[in-house]
């Protein structure tokens, strides 16, 4: 099972420039969460403050006792081989073959034979569906292929912490829909904690549990999926429904000017039409059900009395047990074929003057005798 993941008042900034503050909020232990957010405004960089590759100016990442900002680099060394990292491009080695890029992780950080790495190697390839493309390069496959091999290579130590940097970066929407359900996959597979760097809305609308989202240097909300697609707050009511109208503009924000235009011509306008919120997807056929589904049940329903109503009455809708299938109705007797009929009708016995005998249909198939000569006078 995965581990879960505290983060308290985090606060990074590059010279004077603050990238955000004072972001707090937990991982749940083996569940999906997202982090959205408008370009620029972050998003990899707090994923490298987790792993601790930043070193970010205050707060603290807290996972399985050590804090990633703050301890000892040896303790940040040995506890950062508890995660996956899959970088936006796959970052992989345009020199070595896709099995040897895959294998880097455990040649390089394990003792183990190459019988047992090529094993895993293997599994891991198998599980984001690479087999047969082991031996090709980088530069000879696909980008969709480069990132399931980046992912694969993110799972070879065994992560109990996953985090996925713009994983459908460069991806048409078919592949990006394959990469989607590969995520929940993997989660259901695994039980690992998985965080998702995206801007993305359709990963964002049908894989994680948990979703959060950066805007304006600070962490506009975390929480179960369902508070961040029913929010009415302005920056996460744009950012889902893809308007230019609201306060996210092309340099991120837009100043107050803007805005007070915007809602002059806004008025009047017909409302925007309300948003679905669609199921979260399921594993494949033949894989287990996801662990993290009940935990993430019994951890939503305790805290629903802290939610808004909006997203208190999606949970609700969506834990509603389904209505039971009216009963079918009895299907009506079929009459009996023809010939049955028929041959009933011929066995049934004759009654009524019109019968000459009690088998009627022997007396119609037998001719009445003849005459008998009479002899001469």
């Amino acid at each position: 099972m995965g581990i879960e993941v505290v983060v308290e008042g985090l606060t990074k900034s590059f010279g004077k420039q603050n990238i955000w503050q004072d972001v707090t909020l937990t991982l749940p232990a083996g569940e999906v969460s997202v982090m959205l957010g408008p370009s620029g405004t972050g998003k990899t960089v707090f994923l490298k403050s987790i792993i601790g590759l930043l070193k970010p100016e205050r707060g603290r990442v807290l996972i399985d006792g050590v804090d990633m900002v703050n301890s000892r680099e040896r303790d940040i060394y040995e506890t950062r081989k508890l995660f996956g990292l899959m970088f936006q491009d796959g970052a992989l080695f345009g020199s070595m073959t896709l099995f040897d890029n895959i294998a880097f992780p455990l040649r390089e950080h394990t003792r183990r034979k190459e019988a047992e790495i090529r094993r895993i190697v293997m599994e891991r390839m198998e599980m984001v569906g690479l087999v047969g493309a082991e031996g090709k390069l980088p530069g000879e496959i696909s980008g969709g292929m480069r990132k399931r091999a980046g992912l694969a290579r993110a799972l070879v130590l065994d992560p109990q912490i996953i985090l996925c940097d713009e994983p459908d970066s460069g991806l048409d929407p078919v592949r990006t829909a394959y990469l989607s359900q590969l995520l929940i996959d993997l989660n259901a597979q695994i039980d690992a904690t998985m965080l998702i760097v995206t801007h993305n809305l359709d990963i964002a609308a049908t894989v994680p549990d948990n979703m959060g989202m950066l805007f304006r240097r600070n962490l506009v909300t975390f929480g179960p999926r369902e508070v961040l697609l029913t929010s009415e707050e302005p920056a996460v009511a744009q950012f889902l429904s893809g308007r230019r109208e609201g306060p996210i503009g092309m340099s991120e924000e837009k100043d107050a000017a803007t805005l007070a235009l915007e809602q002059r011509t806004a008025n009047g306008a017909p409302a925007p039409r309300p948003r679905r919120i669609v199921p979260q997807l399921e594993p494949s056929p033949g894989l287990p059900v996801r662990r993290a589904v009940q935990r993430r049940r019994e951890r939503v329903l305790g805290m629903l009395a802290q939610l808004p109503e909006a997203a208190r009455s999606a949970i609700m809708q969506s834990y509603a047990p389904a209505p039971a299938p009216a009963p079918a109705p009895a299907p009506a007797p079929r009459p009996p074929p023809r010939r049955a009929r028929r041959e009933r009708r011929h066995d049934r016995p004759a009654a009524g003057p019109a019968a000459d005998t009690a088998d009627t249909a022997g007396a119609r198939a037998a001719p009445p005798p003849a005459p008998r000569p009479r002899p001469p006078p």
